[in-house]
């Protein structure tokens, strides 16, 4: 039997929890979101598209600064979850739509800017979904990406990806800011912005709520770690609760 791509599994994984992203404060953090739109610059006439939208969350806080918003996701149990936040919230200029990354149904040039948000490391082939991006954007229009990264640090690079992965099978990679600004300026964009940042968050972050091998495996590898490597993840114990750090990094691009 064939293995299940990463949209594949996508599908099944993010179907199953989409209720639980309506109402995930990581995914509703007003101070990110308010990051994100500052990056955006958005700008009152233009056409903006949101991919991996997930329920929504950051679709609606651009929204109020542009004439139409676009949010496009994978998942029809997600686009399910985000059209009944629409009804709650009285915005009339966002639609959805459901859409692969890898293939928008959307012309050339048609949007001005869009926005992706802890979905990129789920993409199989990152560089046809950045190309793919670039090719719906006009010349000049902004890209804006928030999503799990790794630091400059081959253990950590490895680490985090390999917790990720036990975490949930549909994820990809987490890239370096490194990775990012070369990935873009091959495609065709110029890197106006790069901000890597962390959040300390504890271990059920990673660990709960997933079968109880994958969290087996979780534990497994963080029980190996050697001083020096867990002083490295940022394993401390926070009121007896283990917590780690995780990389983060936001980014802004222009089309060339």
């Amino acid at each position: 039997m064939p293995k299940a791509t990463p949209e594949e599994l996508a599908k099944q994984s993010f179907g199953e929890r989409a209720a639980f992203y309506t109402t995930s404060a990581a995914h509703a953090d007003p101070t990110v979101l308010a990051q994100v739109v500052e990056l955006a610059a958005p700008q009152p006439h233009w056409r903006g598209l949101d991919i991996a939208t997930g329920s929504g969350h950051t679709a609606f806080a651009l929204a109020p600064h542009l004439h139409a918003m676009v949010g496009a996701d994978l998942t029809a149990e997600m686009v399910g979850e985000a059209k009944g936040l629409r009804a709650t919230n009285g915005l009339a200029n966002v639609d959805f739509a459901l859409a692969d990354v890898h293939y928008l149904p959307f012309g050339d040039a048609t949007f001005d800017v869009i926005t992706c948000r802890r979905a990129a490391h789920h993409f199989s082939d990152i560089g046809g979904a950045v190309n793919e991006m670039r090719r719906i954007l006009r010349p000049g229009a902004r890209l804006v990406i928030d999503d799990r990264s790794v630091p400059e640090d081959d253990f950590i690079d490895w680490c985090m990806n390999t917790l990720d992965t036990y975490h949930d099978p549909s994820h990809v990679r987490e890239y370096r800011p490194s990775e990012w600004s070369q990935m873009l300026q091959r495609a065709g964009f110029t890197v106006e912005a790069m901000r890597p940042y962390t959040q300390r968050r504890p271990m059920s972050a990673l660990s709960g709520d997933i079968p109880p091998e994958r969290a087996a495996k979780i534990d497994s590898v963080l029980r190996g770690l050697d001083s020096g490597q867990r002083e490295a993840m940022g394993y401390v114990d926070v009121a007896g609760d283990p917590h780690l750090t995780h990389w983060y990094v936001m980014l802004a691009a222009v089309k060339r």
